[in-house]
């Protein structure tokens, strides 16, 4: 792997700006904001007068606290264009959840939405190493999901060579990448480790591989996903983040020079971290659900949004603007166990411990006599399937079970399987989480 560091002229000036010019931008813009939502969006009007708050009442950034919050009922209770701020007639393009909990959420962007985000993927790719001329493979799923499309008009503004691939098609992505020998690749962690078996099946070694750097989103992943996949690929991998309810890919990524979380890019979203029960601003630093507010979207601003993210704001390195430490899971994923609560991002954590241990798994949940019951299930690396007796699997699945229970706190049933076992995913995000659990009612 060879890091691309930033040369002189490469970043912008807002990137290396002062915390003083950054809060007077923000400030500035978060005023912008929070009129024009007052002024075109109804549902927000009255959420502000029925909290005795008026854009008038920001007048440092921390009253932005006096203002209501935005969630995904929000937007459900709105589809799909209530929460517009421009007449339907000036927006440009339609994004959308894929619905898969309810309604989908439905976004949009004007003519200039659409060109900031194009800079704002092109100056992530940038932090991620990429550069003019280089050629960038796209295995998100393009169409109503904000990925291909934004991570192929920011790669195409950066001046680089676009394949828009989208997902699927595990053979012919890596035919293609072989044939026309990309420098990067955007797409979800855990199809990257698909796609890095394509090439071990093919006999094809990571130096081998013309791939230099992974752009992964999407999905939570951890550090020792991060490591299989470096080793998998002979890549750096690198985390963007972003949700089509902000904005899309592009709120945030990291930086290649140091890898240590991702870069809000702040001129553009302002970020608090917020105490999931009480809905207080906790201090950067601290653990807690992550909230945005745009600074400059027209068709589409939101105010305060609840993203269900947990994670933390970090200071500045790389860049002038503050980081998000990787999400450790959310809100609405966190499981309940027996009384613990739990991550599957924590399960992937000890199962990628291991060496021995591919980065598929799956976490399927029963009850039985009333008590939950944790099944975990995953994988050895390709080069060991069929060379580990059952005994020396099953003494791996009994040592994972002891680091998760020791770890994490909760008791699992263990079954590791022979490579290729659990189904692959092929588009989109992993289904990590099976749970089979009897409703409340």
């Amino acid at each position: 792997m060879t890091c691309r560091q930033p040369q002189p002229g490469d970043l912008e000036a807002i990137e290396l700006a002062t915390r003083d010019e950054i809060s007077a931008l923000q400030l500035q813009r978060l005023q912008w904001t929070l009129t024009h939502s007052y002024n075109n969006v109804a549902s927000f009007k009255q959420k502000c007068d029925s909290k005795g708050v008026h854009p008038s009442d920001l007048k440092t950034l921390t009253d932005l606290a006096k203002f209501p919050f935005t969630t995904k009922t929000d937007l459900r209770d709105n589809y799909p264009f209530g929460l517009f701020a421009v007449p339907r007639e000036q927006v440009a393009r339609v994004h959308a959840s894929s619905g898969t909990t309810g309604k989908s959420i439905v976004v949009g962007y004007t003519l200039k939405d659409i060109d900031h985000w194009a800079n704002l993927v092109a100056r992530s790719i940038r932090a991620a190493g990429g550069r003019k001329g280089d050629m960038v493979h796209v295995a998100y799923g393009y169409g109503m999901f904000t990925g291909g499309l934004g991570a192929h008009y920011g790669a195409e503004r950066l001046g680089c060579t676009v394949v828009p691939m989208s997902g699927g098609q595990t053979e012919k992505q890596v035919q293609q990448i072989v044939d026309f020998r990309p420098d990067i690749i955007m797409v979800t962690p855990s199809y990257s480790l698909v796609i890095a078996e394509e090439f071990e099946r093919l006999g094809i070694a990571p130096q081998d591989i013309s791939l230099k750097v992974g752009i992964f989103g999407a999905e939570p992943w951890g550090e020792g996903m991060r490591r299989e996949i470096e080793a998998k690929l002979g890549i750096d991998a690198i985390d963007i983040y972003g949700l089509t309810e902000v904005m899309g890919p592009g709120v945030a990524s990291e930086c290649i020079e140091s890898k240590d979380g991702p870069v809000i890019w702040e001129d553009h979203f302002y970020p608090e971290i917020i105490d999931p029960e009480t809905g207080e601003v906790l201090p950067d630093g601290a653990d807690g659900e992550l909230v945005f507010t745009s600074l400059t979207k027209e068709a589409f601003p939101v105010v305060r949004y609840r993203t269900r993210d947990l994670t933390r704001l970090l200071p500045p390195t790389s860049r002038a603007f503050r980081r998000m430490g990787k999400i450790t899971g959310r809100t609405d994923d966190m499981l309940i166990v027996r009384g613990v609560n739990m991550f599957p991002t924590q399960i992937e954590e000890q199962i990628l411990r291991d060496k021995r241990l591919s980065g598929n798994y799956q976490v399927l949940l029963s009850r039985s006599s009333h008590l939950d019951d944790v099944e975990v299930r995953c994988e050895v690396q390709r080069e060991l399937s069929g060379k580990l007796t059952r005994s020396e699997m099953d003494a791996i699945a009994k040592e994972l079970q002891h680091h998760i229970k020791t770890n994490i706190g909760v008791s699992t049933q263990v079954n590791v399987m022979a490579f290729d076992s659990i189904p692959r995913t092929l588009t989109g995000k992993a289904k990590r989480v099976i749970d089979e659990r009897p409703k409340l009612v």
